[in-house]
């Protein structure tokens, strides 16, 4: 379907876009919103998409405003410490004080805005969670609906739990480069037949780095997560088995497999805590809409664009 058309937003924005119960949304706290998103998508909005996003920034922006309008009304307080504590954990994001601030800066922000924004967010959190809190609460009956409607979300394919020993050899390699490393690979795999351990022969020559320093271990993975030609050898062994020299684009590997489980089912008392997780998420979004849409139906929104 296609997509319902947005309103126009003019090329040259006004310096006050849109008011709500008064008090002003302005150019400057919209271009900041846009930025923001643009940075959390790692892009600039398409051209074609900028109505539709637009709209969707500046409807954000308002309810923000309602939000933070009825924490004021309802004196909505945010303890001292509660700031501090979020203003540390965000310093603990950069490796030094000086980083911090130098983000600071780039971001053309100071202490005191970051404090002001945190207590902001920390009243609306508040605010919402003492309207919804009782709403969102999911029921065992949900819980078990869910299970049943969507049985796919619960099944898992085989899985097989394997180590490898890697000699890397890339496709772009010349032919001598990767004969030279299947030889090395051919070589270790006679120590393995020979009985020496596996993993202590994937921590001295192995040069996978995801996995060398674990003794080759790959955890448990399922079928199409690994290259093809590595995952059909892994999955026709059986748990124990060791395969002869594998070669794939990464160059040439030796695998065993210490452990297979069969594919299931996942019961739904194991599913129930994802599940309930999954609804109540989804409760406290509808919810708060409802909440926010409340506050728009009593507010007086007045939008210029």
């Amino acid at each position: 379907m296609p997509s319902e058309t947005a309103k126009p937003v003019p090329a040259q924005l006004p310096d006050v876009l849109a008011r709500v119960n008064g008090e002003a949304i302005t150019k400057k706290e919209f271009e900041d919103a846009v930025q923001s998103a643009e940075q959390q998508a790692g892009t600039q909005v398409p051209p074609d998409q900028r109505d539709r996003v637009y709209r969707q920034i500046l409807d954000q922006l308002i309810g923000y405003k309602l939000l933070l309008q009825e924490s004021k009304t309802q004196k909505v307080a945010v303890p001292d410490a509660d700031i501090e504590a979020r203003v540390l954990s965000l310093k603990q994001q950069f490796p030094t004080e000086d980083a911090f601030k130098q983000a600071l800066a780039q971001r053309h922000m100071t202490l005191e805005q970051i404090k002001t924004d945190a207590r902001q967010n920390m009243a609306i959190s508040k605010l919402v969670d003492g309207a919804i809190a009782s709403k969102v609460a999911v029921k065992p009956e949900d819980v078990q609906a869910f299970y049943q409607q969507n049985p796919q979300n619960f099944k898992e394919s085989e899985k097989v739990h394997a180590s490898h020993i890697l000699i890397s050899a890339p496709k772009t390699a010349d032919a001598a480069t990767r004969a030279k490393a299947k030889a090395k690979a051919e070589s270790i795999l006679k120590d393995v037949q020979s009985g020496k351990d596996f993993a202590t022969l994937a921590k001295q020559n192995s040069e996978d780095p995801g996995s060398a320093a674990n003794g080759g271990d790959l955890g448990f993975f399922q079928q199409g997560q690994m290259v093809p030609q590595f995952d059909g050898v892994a999955f026709s062994l059986k748990p124990g088995g060791v395969s002869n020299v594998v070669e794939t684009d990464f160059g040439y590997h030796i695998i065993k497999v210490l452990e297979k489980q069969a594919g299931r089912t996942v019961p739904m008392e194991e599913a129930k805590p994802r599940i309930e997780q999954y609804l109540e998420a989804q409760n406290r979004e509808k919810k708060t809409e409802a909440f926010v849409n409340g506050l728009r139906a009593k507010g007086k929104i007045e939008v210029f664009i």
